[in-house]
């Protein structure tokens, strides 16, 4: 009996296929990749809301670009210290923003409650005009577990220059902590909430003064 003519082709081509189909179904059964993380998301809490500038503003636009910060802290997750210089993030809590994007839009939100300058543009926007732009380097924002107590801690160089002037006009360090009163997640958001807004109370406060002792400069 003769061989139909193209079988032996049909059936190399079936195994072929049954042989791909099969280590496909083997691999995504034991697949490397972890399953995916049940995460809560998280922003900062409110912030306390304070008494707005009732004179008149300072006549400037106030650029806010996104801080630099290291690998690490570029990211959402919710960064601890606990040993040394060894950091690991909680698992299962994420914020909602990069730490850089939440903490820059929590100044943006600060300064603009302020109101004591004109304008305020939030983000690395270079076709926009601005008379000063605060940036700087984001070192820390984690909690840091210490002999009294873990406490949420922020560390900023913060930089404030004139784009137009291609100078730089003040440089500061601000370092805040805030105690973590209580355990699980709620004690550790809470206590990132108070020390953003005793940072962003600080960092408005010094800008300003930055702003108006320019304001008089350029006056005389």
């Amino acid at each position: 009996m003769n061989p139909i003519p193209g079988a032996s082709y049909f059936h190399l081509r079936l195994l072929r296929c049954f042989g791909i189909a099969t280590i496909l179904l083997f691999v995504s059964s034991c697949s490397i990749l972890p399953a995916t993380e049940n995460l809560e998301i998280y922003q900062l809490p409110a912030a306390e809301s304070a008494p707005r500038f009732s004179g008149d503003p300072l006549p400037w636009t106030l650029r806010l670009a996104t801080p630099h910060s290291n690998y690490i802290t570029d990211s959402p997750r919710v960064l601890a210290l606990r040993q040394g210089s060894q950091l690991s993030s909680y698992k299962g809590i994420r914020w909602s923003d990069p730490v850089p994007v939440l903490l820059r839009n929590r100044l943006a939100a600060a300064f603009r409650a302020d109101g004591r300058f004109n304008s305020i543009i939030n983000g690395n926007n270079n076709n926009l005009v601005a008379n000063l732009e605060l940036g700087g380097d984001l070192s820390a924002f984690q909690v840091e577990y210490k002999n009294d107590g873990p406490q949420a801690t922020i560390y900023f160089y913060a930089t404030l220059s004139q784009p137009l002037r291609n100078r730089i006009v003040a440089v500061r360090r601000f370092e805040v902590s805030e105690p973590v009163q209580s355990r699980g997640t709620s004690g550790i958001i809470t206590a990132f909430g108070l020390a953003a807004d005793r940072f962003a109370a600080e960092i408005v406060a010094w800008t300003t003064q930055q702003g108006m002792a320019l304001q008089t400069e350029a006056r005389e």
